[in-house]
């Protein structure tokens, strides 16, 4: 297959037994990452503090910059998205709010219940910021009247852009209490800005939680990993650091993609995960080399070159991956993947040029602040025992291995063939809330009032008589259907060319009943109604019909995506490994894991086991933007451990060792840190599942879920056993692909 040299070490010039330390005192490196690494050992003083001024100048110019933020009225795609800016563009449309007023033993006939619905109108019509109250009293709003007489629903709308509505709310949220004190008899509750404000107030909870409880979590497992404070706070300032300076590099930008508060904890949470890995990388390494008598400068150009290069390689992969997201043409994806990519590059370029800075400064006194108490936990050999163990076994019997890890993976990739993509609603915010209490009352008793399909039509005069004809043709043959329900509202802009017709439709919004009733306006009311208006611009929009759109929006791009991740990461790793079986491989073991992550998040979300546990309701489906987003995210970071683990096999095969020997030492010298990053990444994301909203929970569910398979059953399992039956195939290069660069192992 090849021939190779092994290199001696020439301070050691008896024959080395061939389960020494492989890592002797290394050669003059030539790869890019050891050229960094020694220009930053030799350069301590400018590269420290020429990181520490690149991260307040990048943090100043985000705040001086400013931050152009997603308008979710004109980044939707689709019928729907058509029909959003054109209402954007037709008429600023006021936040409307609903008061439900609702009895089991009264209805609007008695005295008491008429009483209770008036005064509710008394109290917000005196509200500077209320206009358009529509009580249910008047005769043209009887749609307002449901359940027989026993709720009653009033509408009105808020003054102003809709964006400032939350900030104007508090006024109606306390006359509402006011009216349900005065009226004890009857339950009284709000929904609709007030809700929004109080999701928000849950979502932004959520993600403090989990930034607060992510840094400590992080801290302690260092503290395991390394037993020494110093040793621990190194890979989480660098982390930090990298997430601060790009918090202000994301605003630049962001006049072409812009993005959303979403982005920020995204780029928390992939910074302290890859961040933490890198260094951990570097600095595991450094002191291996040291405990095995190198000297301070050889340790650290010996992780410059090694541990250095594979940052490189999985930064390059995951930044690749990350890519992958702006071809969905999507603007939440998009924004997604300007903070992934950018923390990652930060990340990636702080652990190749400050890292070896600060440990060259720092030499032996690394270890400083010793935890006796974790140390007796742990072995500092650089081995680890058990996975030395199980890689043993492994190797014994490599078929059994790959049948019993691959049949296992399989099995729990099955179910995600049953993957349903929904947008997240109602039923997945927290039920405890007030509002979203209300809002359960008010669709049982107006089913889909509070989330109706709405038409919009664009006309040069909606007033006039053909338009109005049609829009009541619409009206009542929207009735009935019996897939859609009053009331009915018309809303029409001041310069009268733009009218939105707000229809109730059956369903919780994203579900079959839903989305049935959204293909019969669709496909049979609309053309048939104003759709036939000669010159007139005619859409549907509304949750449903967003929801199906941004659906049918990611099925058509998947494959593109997928397609240009795998494709672009197979072309890294064969120029990474110079072998074409190392980059297949690779591919597939991926896929692998994230299909079965894939299927674990069905079997919790979908088929509801551990949902008690978890505590969340609705098994409607997954997020419709989890499946690509997973798939780019975990590509990415899987291939961290998997270019770690195969370039020290690499290394030891080059070295001399062969196939064999070169995975049993590769995987025990890589266990024990690849075991503590996988760690790091699994409690990170697994605080995501203890948060209250339900996107969250699948998030870190997934992630969780993905990563612990994948340093585990993947890297432990099936690649030793895949490389043991392989041989030296595992590094077959075709004659036609001898062009490929060389990139130095070190």
């Amino acid at each position: 297959m090849k021939t190779r040299v092994i290199q001696n070490d020439p301070d050691e010039p008896t024959k080395r037994d061939d389960h020494a330390d492989v890592a002797a005192e290394p050669r003059r490196t030539t790869n890019l990452a050891g050229r960094m690494g020694r220009w930053s050992a030799q350069h301590r003083k400018a590269a420290i503090f020429g990181w520490f001024a690149f991260v307040i100048v990048a943090f100043a110019l985000g705040i001086v910059s400013g931050t152009t933020k997603i308008d979710p009225d004109t980044s939707g795609v689709g019928e729907s998205g058509r029909a959003d800016r054109i209402l954007d563009a037709g008429f600023q449309q006021p936040a409307s709010e609903s008061v439900l007023v609702e009895s089991e033993a009264l209805t609007v006939k008695d005295p008491a219940f008429t009483a209770a619905v008036a005064d509710v109108v008394a109290r917000v019509s005196k509200l500077d910021a209320v206009k358009n109250v529509r009580s249910p009293l008047d005769p043209e709003n009887r749609g307002q009247i449901g359940q027989g007489g026993r709720a009653a629903l009033i509408e009105f709308q808020i003054r102003g852009d809709s964006d400032d509505a939350t900030s104007k709310i508090d006024p109606v949220v306390a006359a509402v209490a006011a009216a349900e004190k005065a009226h004890p008899e009857l339950f009284i509750g709000s929904f609709g800005v007030s809700a929004d404000k109080e999701v928000d107030a849950a979502f932004m909870d959520d993600l403090k939680k989990a930034g607060i409880l992510s840094l400590p979590v992080t801290l302690i497992i260092l503290l395991i990993v390394f037993g020494a404070v110093v040793a621990a706070g190194i890979p989480l300032l660098l982390a930090l650091t990298a997430i601060i300076a790009t918090f202000g590099l994301v605003a630049l930008p962001s006049s072409i993609v812009p993005i959303d508060e979403v982005v920020y904890e995204l780029i928390l949470l992939i910074g302290l995960a890859v961040g933490v890995d890198y260094s951990m990388f570097y600095l595991k390494r450094e002191r291996e080399e040291r405990a095995a008598g190198r000297s301070e400068g050889a340790a650290l150009e010996a992780a410059a070159a090694t541990s250095g290069r594979s940052v490189l390689i999985s930064g390059l992969t995951v930044i690749i991956a990350m890519a992958g997201m702006f071809l969905a043409g999507i603007q939440g994806m998009s924004a997604f993947a300007v903070g992934t990519i950018l923390v990652v590059a930060v990340a990636m370029l702080g652990s190749l040029t400050v890292l070896p800075a600060v440990l060259s400064k720092l030499g032996d006194r690394v270890d400083r602040g010793h935890v006796p108490l974790v140390s007796r936990l742990r072995r500092d050999d650089g081995e680890g025992r058990i996975w030395g163990a199980i890689v043993n076994r492994v190797l014994r019997r490599p078929v059994v291995s790959v049948v019993l890890a691959g049949g296992l993976l399989l099995a729990l990739a099955v179910p995600a063939l049953e993957l349903r993509p929904v947008q997240p609603g109602i039923d997945t915010y927290p039920q405890s809330l007030p509002s979203i209490q209300t809002y359960n009352r008010i669709q049982e008793a107006f089913p889909g009032s509070e989330i109706p399909a709405e038409v919009v039509v664009k006309a040069a005069d909606v007033g006039a008589p053909a338009v109005q004809e049609a829009i009541g043709q619409l009206e009542w043959r929207a009735l009935a259907t019996g897939q859609m329900h009053e009331p009915i509202t018309v809303d029409v802009n001041d310069a009268r060319t733009v009218a939105n017709i707000a229809i109730p439709v059956d369903g919780e919004g994203t579900d079959a009943a839903s989305e049935e009733a959204l293909a019969t306006l669709r496909d049979d009311i609309v053309p048939h109604t104003v759709g036939a208006l000669p010159n007139a611009e005619v859409g549907v929009t509304g949750f449903t019909a967003q929801s199906k759109d941004f659906n049918d929006k990611l099925t058509s791009v998947a494959p593109l995506v997928f397609g240009f991740v795998l494709l672009l990461a197979f072309g890294l790793m064969l120029v990474a490994f110079r072998s074409l079986v190392i980059a297949a491989k690779a591919i597939v073991l991926n896929l692998l894991s994230i299909a079965a992550a894939y299927g674990v998040m069905v079997i919790v979300f979908q088929h509801g086991v551990g949902k008690g546990i978890l505590g969340f309701e609705s098994t409607a489906g997954i997020d419709a933007f989890l499946p690509i987003f997973m798939f780019v995210i975990l590509f990415g970071l899987s291939m961290d451990y998997h270019v770690f683990i195969l370039s020290r096999i690499r290394e030891a095969y080059d070295r001399g060792m062969s196939t064999e020997q070169a995975v049993t030492h590769g995987i025990r010298t890589t266990a024990g840190v690849v075991t503590s990053a996988a760690i790091v990444m699994v409690c990170v994301f697994a605080v995501f599942a203890t948060l209250s909203m339900l996107i969250f929970k699948q998030f870190g569910v997934g992630l969780a879920a993905a990563i612990l398979i994948d340093a585990t059953i993947v890297r432990a399992v099936l690649l030793p056993a895949t490389m043991k039956l392989l041989g030296d195939w595992n590094w077959y290069l075709p004659r036609w692909l001898e062009w490929l660069p060389h990139l130095e192992h070190g």
